[in-house]
C-alpha cells in the first residue's frame, strides 16, 4: 500500500509539474506577442488564443496520460502498451469504464490517477481562463488608451 502511494504521488507531482511548466511557457509566448494580440482586430485574435490555448491544455493532458501510461506498463501491470493507454486515460479523465482494471494489489494507483486527472483538469481549465481573461482586459485597455488619445 505504501509503495502504491509513493508511487502514485510522485507520478502526481511529476504530471503538476509539467503542468506548471506548460502554463509558464504559455505565459512567456503571450508575453512576446501581448502587443500584437491588444491591436484590433480584437475577435480573430481572441478565437486563436481561445484554440491555442485549448490545443496547448490538450497537449498537457495528454502528457499527463501518457506518464501514468508508462508506469504502468513499466511496472508491468499491462501486458500492451494499448492497454496502459486507455487504463491511464479512463482513469485520468475520471470516466472510469470499469472494462480494464488493475491487478487487486495495485488498484490504489487508479484512484490516484483519477485525482491527479481531476487536479489536472481544474488547473488547466484556470489556465484556459486566466490567458482569455490577460488578453481580454489588455485588449480593452488597449481600446481604451486609444480612444483617449483620439478625445485629444
Amino acid at each position: 500500500m505504501f509503495i502504491q502511494i509513493a508511487l502514485g504521488t510522485m507520478l502526481m507531482l511529476t504530471t503538476i509539474l509539467i503542468s506548471g511548466l506548460a502554463f509558464w511557457a504559455f505565459e512567456v509566448l503571450l508575453m512576446r506577442t501581448h502587443s500584437w494580440l491588444v491591436r484590433e482586430p480584437h475577435r480573430p485574435k481572441l478565437a486563436l488564443v481561445l484554440s491555442v490555448t485549448v490545443v496547448w491544455v490538450l497537449g498537457t493532458v495528454t502528457a499527463g496520460v501518457w506518464i501514468w501510461a508508462l508506469a504502468l506498463r513499466l511496472l508491468g501491470l499491462f501486458v500492451t502498451m494499448e492497454a496502459s493507454v486507455y487504463f491511464s486515460l479512463v482513469a485520468f479523465t475520471t470516466l472510469g469504464f470499469g472494462d480494464i482494471l488493475l491487478p487487486h494489489q495495485w488498484r490504489l494507483l487508479g484512484g490516484m490517477a483519477a485525482a491527479n486527472g481531476l487536479l489536472s483538469m481544474g488547473l488547466l481549465t484556470a489556465m484556459l481562463v486566466e490567458v482569455l481573461r490577460h488578453v481580454r482586459l489588455g485588449q480593452i485597455e488597449g481600446k481604451k488608451r486609444k480612444e483617449r488619445s483620439g478625445d485629444r
